[in-house]
């Protein structure tokens, strides 16, 4: 369990508690400035919250180490960024570095799952957008963490290497990690998530279940958008 109690940031949060559980797939939605980048790094324990905490387990994140953050928690940020020019196999390979290890498993997983094996030995900083969101992603999946915490994980991608992410990301819940996405589209939060915290102006507008999360009343009132959905589960579109 990965809970956050009564977390407050000034002017960016406001007393937010929810509890994640592993084995499934939680999206944080909201509207731009709703606070949902600002939770996330509450979560991984890069940001200190003015008051409330977060608790891995039963254990404060506080008291964690960094070495023992980074080798629980795996966190991607929106902005892709790479400082160092080196091959890419050489970049997803420092996802083994809380792990102090050499093991070319999970590395060999994360390339083959975000089908950048035939990048191995590009230089990192020759990458397109969508290559260096894969490239960073893999980073992440190579450390095996128990939790995954991506911010806009989808944003560079294409269509197709959105549907593959979501699915080995679906793989690795199903597996008992868990993992914490911000969504900014509510469709792919509606059929690929179990679980929505929707927030509006730093405090908790719902906190659920997809269906009851993202209801067509929570969406008008916290995005001002009068929408329906359609399609079956799994496969639902939003219509506005």
């Amino acid at each position: 369990m990965l809970t956050a109690k009564n977390l407050s940031v000034a002017g960016r949060l406001n007393d937010v508690t929810s509890a994640l559980e592993p084995s499934r797939i939680t999206a944080i939605c909201g509207p731009n400035g709703a606070g949902k980048s600002t939770l996330l790094d509450l979560l991984a324990g890069l940001e200190k919250p003015d008051t409330g905490k977060v608790l891995l387990g039963e254990t404060p994140l506080a008291t964690l180490s960094p070495h023992e953050r980074g080798r629980r928690l795996g966190y991607l940020p929106q902005t892709a960024q790479i400082a160092w020019d080196v091959p890419v196999r050489s970049l997803v390979e420092l996802g083994r570095m809380p792990h102090g290890d050499n093991n070319r498993a999970p590395v060999d997983d994360a390339m083959t799952a975000l089908d950048i094996t035939a990048l191995a030995d590009r230089r990192a900083q020759s990458l397109s957008g969508g290559e260096t969101a894969r490239v960073l992603l893999a980073r992440v999946l190579a450390g095996e963490p128990e939790w995954i915490l991506a911010d806009e994980p989808l944003a560079a991608l294409d269509l197709a290497h959105q549907l593959a992410l979501l699915r080995h990301l679906r793989a690795a819940a199903d597996g008992g990690t868990g993992v914490v996405l911000v969504l900014h589209d509510l469709a792919l939060a509606m059929n690929h998530a179990d679980h929505v915290v929707v927030l509006d102006r730093g405090r908790i507008a719902a906190n659920g279940t997809c269906k009851d999360a993202l209801d067509t009343q929570i969406i008008e009132r916290v995005w001002k958008v009068a929408a329906h959905w359609i399609g079956e589960p799994g496969q639902r579109a939003l219509v506005t």
